[in-house]
């Protein structure tokens, strides 16, 4: 299998670490990391094995024994930015943070959804990534993706149904790029107004700490901290990992954490929450790894 991987173009590298490239600094490494750098390469991979996504590792929590199989990374070209006039044609491996910076650059504005949100393009295209800034579906104009049979295809918006950290690609597809919007900014207004979310973020999350960011959704009327905090579980520690005294909604590395302490304390808060208030919380992490089905149903 490698031997077909590599064949393709793309950089494969095997027993790959991951622990640093996950925002948890948990996990194991990676059996086969395979990073294409184009449209072409990523279909030719997709067309030989099943892969899990990557990313940027800011939603992941990676199994302590790593992941098996073919782990993926988008890298070059698949990870660039291309301008149109009114667009910018983003790759599905940018990071956010890299986006915003170069539109910045080119006295550009339009991204503010993404603004302080860990992760990729793609990434937030597949969550409908935002803030109270927006999200994704307000910017997104078009979608491309690789296919599990090796084609590449084009999604105009409206078939994504997006939803509230939600979207629905076609099953197994990884988004190569995505056409999002954009306005001239000549004065810095919307960077101005961008920087002082990010302040309000700063004071307010613990963004010192290794972290996934926002570990639940918000349910329907309510905050996810909010009925954690409500809990009494602000605080409640496992390991090396701890339900922020600052924030509840996060859960923090305070050193030497594995992936299942913070899995523990994850289904710890679901289970508590919906013992005490009715409701039963969507995380936002995604597990990589051979985890057990229902993994966060219980602790």
């Amino acid at each position: 299998m490698r031997d077909a991987l590599e064949a393709t173009g793309a950089k494969v590298t095997a027993d790959a670490p991951l622990r640093r490239r996950a925002f948890w600094r948990v996990g194991g490494p990676a059996e086969l990391l395979v990073e294409p750098t184009t449209a072409s390469q990523l279909a030719a991979v997709l067309a030989l094995a099943p892969v899990t996504v990557l990313g940027n590792g800011s939603n992941a929590l990676i199994h302590d024994e790593g992941i098996p199989g073919v782990v993926l990374r988008l890298r070059g070209e698949l990870a660039g930015l291309r301008h149109e006039e009114g667009a910018v044609w983003a790759g599905g491996g940018l990071l956010l943070a890299v986006l915003l910076k170069r539109l910045d650059d080119a006295g550009l504005a339009g991204a503010e959804p993404f603004v302080g949100v860990p992760g990729t393009v793609g990434g937030a295209v597949v969550m409908n990534a935002g803030t109270r800034m927006g999200e994704a579906s307000d910017i997104v104009e078009a979608v491309e993706v690789a296919l599990p049979s090796g084609q590449l295809a084009r999604l105009h918006p409206a078939s994504l149904a997006f939803a509230y950290r939600h979207a629905e690609l076609p099953p197994g597809s990884v988004v190569t790029r995505a056409k999002l919007k954009v306005v001239a900014d000549p004065d810095g207004a919307r960077k101005a107004e961008r920087q002082q979310f990010l302040a309000r973020r700063k004071a307010t999350q613990p963004l010192d700490l290794p972290s996934c960011g926002s570990t639940f959704t918000n349910p329907p009327g309510d905050a996810a901290g909010r009925l954690i905090e409500a809990a009494g579980l602000k605080g409640t520690t496992r390991g090396g990992a701890q339900i922020s005294e600052k924030h509840a909604n996060f859960i923090v590395n305070l050193g030497g954490a594995a992936a299942e302490d913070i899995r523990w304390l994850i289904a710890h808060a679901r289970c508590v929450v919906r013992e005490r208030f009715g409701v039963w919380m969507t995380p936002e992490v995604k597990l990589l790894g051979d985890w057990p089905a229902g993994a966060l149903d219980q602790p």
